[in-house]
């Protein structure tokens, strides 16, 4: 089964396509599951996300493309939700009826540190404290126990700025608490267009994630419709090298687990 299950639209304000734009480009390209993971409201950052005067409108346009393409594609409905230090989530967000929760680690005391316009913090800063700070946030988000899949679990090393210490012995704890947890990880392919050129989560991460046996799912986190199902086959080779042969999809918040 072909899934991708992490998108946006427009309504985030950084992405470009119409939805039925994008669901027709997933039919095309033999996609089986596709979910919308649009960026949560929140008090935070408000410039490149979906206003919470949209959220009605939002759902209720995945409802209606999931009825008129039913017969064609299963279309998802979720968010992708900022788990931050200090800022209270949305529990208009928390509670919605949706089929899962992404939640993901853009930013660190308010650094977004997967903004180029940001990117000078990684120079003026132990790189090895920047990752054990972020594995420790993504760490945080999983005890909360609020969501489901695990967004670009080493989004941390999107402009190639990598840690001296080995890499397993900064994610471990929070991999651990992944698994204790229950959540699953996605394998994101929005890595390959970015400064690092590989998909999340690296090779070191996904080993450890195979030897915890948890669940992962597939996502291109596209922004346009040429995102969609983005090196589809590359991805779904690479996490049959490590032996996955399932991943996840998600109905009214729980996982179901399919071939790939």
């Amino acid at each position: 089964m072909r899934v991708d299950l992490h998108n946006h639209t427009t309504l985030c304000n950084h992405a470009t396509g119409t939805m039925d734009e994008y669901i027709n480009k997933a039919i095309e390209l033999g996609i089986d599951e596709y979910g919308f993971s649009e960026h949560a409201p929140m008090d935070f950052d408000q410039k490149y996300r979906l206003d919470i005067s949209q959220k009605d409108y939002y759902e209720n346009e995945v409802k209606r493309l999931k009825e008129k393409y039913k017969n064609q594609i299963k279309i998802l409905l979720a968010y992708e939700v900022d788990f931050m230090q200090n800022v209270k989530m949305l529990d208009e967000i928390l509670n919605a009826k949706v089929d899962y929760l992404i939640g993901s680690v853009h930013f660190l005391d308010g650094w977004g540190f997967d903004n180029p316009e940001f990117i000078g913090k990684y120079e003026n800063n132990d790189i090895d404290k920047i990752w054990q700070d972020y594995f420790d946030t993504i760490q945080a988000m999983a005890k909360s126990k609020l969501f489901d899949v695990v967004g670009h679990i080493d989004l941390i090393k999107i402009f190639k700025f990598l840690p001296k210490k080995n890499i397993k012995s900064i994610a471990y704890g929070a991999i651990k608490e992944i698994k204790k947890s229950n959540m699953t990880i996605e394998i994101n392919a929005a890595g390959l267009r970015k400064p690092i050129k590989e998909i999340y989560p690296s090779k070191d991460i996904l080993e450890l994630v195979y030897e915890l046996d948890i669940p992962i799912t597939l996502s291109s986190d596209a922004h346009s419709v040429d995102q969609i199902g983005f090196m589809y086959e590359e991805v779904v080779s690479y996490v049959k090298s490590f032996g996955f042969t399932k991943i996840a999809t998600f109905d009214n918040r729980e996982r179901v687990l399919v071939n790939l």
